[in-house]
Formats: C-alpha cells, sequence, structure tokens
C-alpha cells in the first residue's frame, strides 16, 4: 500500500478483513482480494495467481522415520489438518505432481485449526506433518525451521482473485487500484511465490 498510496494521495483506501463471504455489491465495496467468493450478477473475478499447498514438517517430526515417497505416505504421520473456516469440515486434500499424477493426501489428524498462521506455527512446533499454503511455509523452509516433504508434490487449492463489478464506467480510484495490483502481481512474481511448483 506505500506505494499506491504515494502514486494516488487522493485515494484512501478503506479495508475490512474478513474470511466470511460477503455480498460485495450489496456492502458497498469497490473491489475485493481474496478466494472462493460467489459472483453475483453484475461482479467479475481477475484471476492473479494460484495458490498451492505443500507438505512440511519440522525437523523433528522426521527424526528416524524413513521420508513419504507419495502423499499417499503422509498418513504414518501425525498430522496437523486444516478444518474449512467456512464450513468447519476437513477438505480432503489431492496432490499432484509435475507429471500430472493425482494421489489423496492421507492424514492422520492430531490436531484441527481453521487459519494458515496457526496450521505452520502448529507444524513449526513439531506437532505433525502439515499441508501449508507455499507462502506461509516459505519463511520456515528459508530458516530451516520446517522441511519440505514430497517436493515434486502440490495440492492446488484455487485462485487468489481480484473481484469487482463488470460496469464498463468503473470509477476512476477503482481502476487505478485494479491495475495497481494486477501489476504489483505481476512485478513482484507473486503468482509464482504463490506456487509450489
Amino acid at each position: 500500500m506505500p506505494a499506491f498510496l504515494e502514486r494516488y494521495p487522493g485515494v484512501t483506501p478503506d479495508w475490512v478483513f474478513d474470511s466470511r463471504p460477503q455480498d460485495l455489491i450489496a456492502g458497498g465495496f469497490d473491489a475485493a482480494i481474496g478466494a472462493g467468493f460467489d459472483l453475483p450478477p453484475g461482479m467479475v473475478a481477475r484471476e492473479l495467481a494460484r495458490i498451492h499447498l505443500i507438505a512440511v514438517a519440522s525437523p523433528s517430526v522426521l527424526q528416524g522415520k524413513r521420508r513419504p515417497k507419495d502423499p499417499s505416505d503422509l498418513a504414518a504421520f501425525p498430522s496437523v489438518v486444516m478444518r474449512s473456516p467456512m464450513t468447519g469440515r476437513v477438505r480432503t486434500q489431492v496432490m499432484r505432481n509435475h507429471a500430472g499424477v493425482e494421489v489423496t493426501a492421507k492424514q492422520q489428524p492430531v490436531m484441527l485449526v481453521n487459519d494458515p498462521d496457526a496450521l505452520s506455527r502448529a507444524v513449526v512446533l513439531g506437532l505433525g506433518v502439515g499441508l501449508i499454503p507455499a507462502p506461509h511455509a516459505a519463511p520456515h523452509l528459508e530458516s530451516g525451521s520446517l522441511v519440505r516433504l514430497l517436493p515434486n508434490w502440490y495440492g492446488d487449492v484455487g485462485a487468489i482473485s481480484l473481484y469487482f463489478t463488470s460496469q464498463k464506467l468503473l470509477p476512476a480510484k477503482t481502476r487505478a487500484f485494479i491495475d495497481f495490483v494486477v501489476e504489483a502481481f505481476r512485478v513482484q512474481k507473486l503468482p509464482h511465490i504463490l506456487s509450489a511448483r
């Protein structure tokens, strides 16, 4: 946001952070960034990047154990499992490799969470293996507090998109924001960072 505000000092962003579905039109939102919004009539979604999950564990969890060869082998490890914050359900995760082969990740939950930050922290603490979004895992992989399992496998949980109304004459502030976000994703290589390929 500092770069956006420097370029457009006359725009005052009013951010709302919520993990629940929102009616963007009824709520008076100009734009939204997120995943999994149902598109009401009059709204469009512009995909910014795909979000991938990767299997990770702390080095302590791996001590004395054979590394898994494919996602079904994760059943041999305790797992910290993500529950949907919207539905409360645990989603079965299918992972694919670079050749396009798909295998269901078998997890043995020792703990359930509904937040990716909590999931990352629990896995760093050594509570079990986790299927974590690539950007949440990246700093822990760099520091060595997490190790990536199954480096050729990832789960695709969907797109992160920019949502806005489909009207042809968007307000100038909305058009400026949309263009800025699309360009920032490209320049900062965020689609690559969010991806596990």
